[in-house]
C-alpha cells in the first residue's frame, strides 16, 4: 500500500471518529439545553398556572349584577384547557359567589345557563352555595335559559326567584344517570379476562370487564333513586309545586319552552335583554347597571397557548376509544341529559 493511501485512510478515520464525538457532544449539549428550557418553561407555566387556579375575581367598584356561565357539562374540571367552547368553572364560580357574598357593591346575581347538565356533587354544590347568598344578603338571583337547560342545570336554577327562556330553549331532563361500558364480549373475543382482587364481591361491580349481578344493579339503583328524590325535593321547593305534580314531570323527558311554561317550570319566554330590563326594574336600579362577567382565566390563558396546537393534534383511535369509555361510562352519579 503507498504512503498516500495509507495517509488517506488514517486521515478519513480521523474524520470519521471526529464527526462522531462532534455529534454525540451536540446531542448531549441540545439535551441539556432543552432540558433547561422545558424546566424553565414548565416553571413559568406552573406560576401562571396556580396563580389562575386560585379562582380570584376582581370585582367592580360599581354597582353590579353578577353573572354566572353555566355553559356546558356541570363538573369539577370541565373548564377545558385546549380550547373548548366549554367554560364551566366550579370553583371560579363557588368563589365569586363568595365574594359578591361580601360585596357592598353587588345588587344580585344572574345565572345564564346552556347545559346538558353535569356531575351531582357539583350542581348541589352551587345550588346550595346561591341559596345561601340569597340568605345572607337578600339580593335576587334570576336565571336566563339559552337553548338549553337541562338536568343539571336546571336543578342549579332552582335557587332562582325567576326564570326567563329562550322561545327555542329544551329544559327539563329532571332525573339521574349512572352510564356504564360493558366491554366483557368484546375481551371475550380478544381473548382478554379481567382479574380483580377485592375485598368483596361488590367491590369491582361496574367494571367493563364484568357483568353487573342483579344485586350489584340494585345497589346502583338505590344510589339514582336517592339522587333522584334530592332533585324531586329541589324543583318542588323551588318551583312552589307539590312533590307528586313535579314527579309527574320528572321522568326525564325534555320540555320546550312553551311546554315548561305551561307546566309552571319556568316564568317568562323571552330574550336575555328583556331578562335584564326585568330584573333592573324589579331590583330598582340604573339599567345600565352592569353585568359583569369573570374572566376565566385558567380557561382564557391556555386556549390562547394551546387552541392552534388542538387542530393539529387529532385524536387517535385510542384517545377516541378511551374518551368513550371514561365520559361516558364512567359510573358517576350525573343529572344530565343524553
Amino acid at each position: 500500500m503507498k504512503t498516500k493511501q495509507l495517509i488517506g485512510i488514517i486521515i478519513t478515520g480521523v474524520v470519521i471518529i471526529a464527526v462522531g464525538i462532534t455529534g454525540v457532544a451536540s446531542n448531549v449539549i441540545a439535551g441539556k439545553m432543552l432540558e433547561k428550557t422545558t424546566k424553565q418553561t414548565s416553571s413559568i407555566l406552573e406560576g401562571v398556572f396556580d396563580e389562575a387556579m386560585q379562582n380570584q375575581v376582581t370585582l367592580p367598584q360599581e354597582e353590579f349584577i353578577g353573572v354566572l356561565n353555566i355553559v356546558g357539562e356541570i363538573g369539577e374540571n370541565s373548564s377545558s384547557v385546549w380550547g373548548s367552547s366549554n367554560t364551566y368553572n366550579h370553583q371560579l364560580y363557588m368563589n365569586y359567589v363568595d365574594q359578591m357574598e361580601r360585596s357592598d357593591h353587588n345588587r344580585g346575581i344572574l345565572l345564564y345557563v346552556d347545559s346538558p347538565g353535569g356531575g351531582v356533587y357539583e350542581s348541589d354544590e352551587l345550588y346550595l352555595k346561591l341559596m345561601e347568598y340569597k340568605e345572607v344578603t337578600n339580593r335576587p338571583v334570576w336565571a336566563y335559559f339559552a337553548s338549553e337547560a337541562c338536568s343539571g342545570g336546571y336543578y342549579i336554577s332552582m335557587s332562582a326567584d325567576k326564570i326567563y327562556a329562550n322561545r327555542n330553549c329544551w329544559t327539563g331532563s329532571i332525573g339521574v344517570i349512572i352510564s356504564l361500558m360493558n366491554c366483557k364480549k368484546l375481551y371475550d373475543k380478544l381473548g382478554i379476562k379481567e382479574i380483580d382482587i377485592t375485598s368483596g364481591k361488590n367491590k369491582a361491580m361496574g367494571s367493563s370487564g364484568l357483568d353487573l349481578t342483579d344485586e350489584q344493579y340494585d345497589i346502583l339503583q338505590s344510589l339514582v333513586d336517592e339522587a333522584y328524590d334530592q332533585f324531586v325535593e329541589i324543583v318542588s321547593d323551588g318551583r312552589s309545586m307539590d312533590e307528586e305534580t313535579v314527579r309527574s314531570l320528572a321522568d326525564g323527558r325534555l320540555y320546550s319552552a312553551l311546554q315548561a311554561k305551561e307546566k309552571n317550570m319556568i316564568d317568562e319566554i323571552g330574550s336575555l335583554e328583556d331578562e335584564k330590563l326585568a330584573m333592573t326594574q324589579e331590583i330598582g336600579c340604573d339599567t345600565d347597571i352592569t353585568f359583569f362577567t369573570p374572566e376565566n382565566s385558567v380557561n382564557s390563558f391556555f386556549s390562547t397557548i394551546f387552541g392552534a396546537a388542538k387542530e393539529i393534534m387529532p385524536k387517535s383511535e385510542i384517545e377516541l376509544a378511551t374518551d368513550i369509555v371514561e365520559n361516558k361510562g364512567n359510573g358517576v352519579l350525573k343529572y344530565y341529559a343524553k
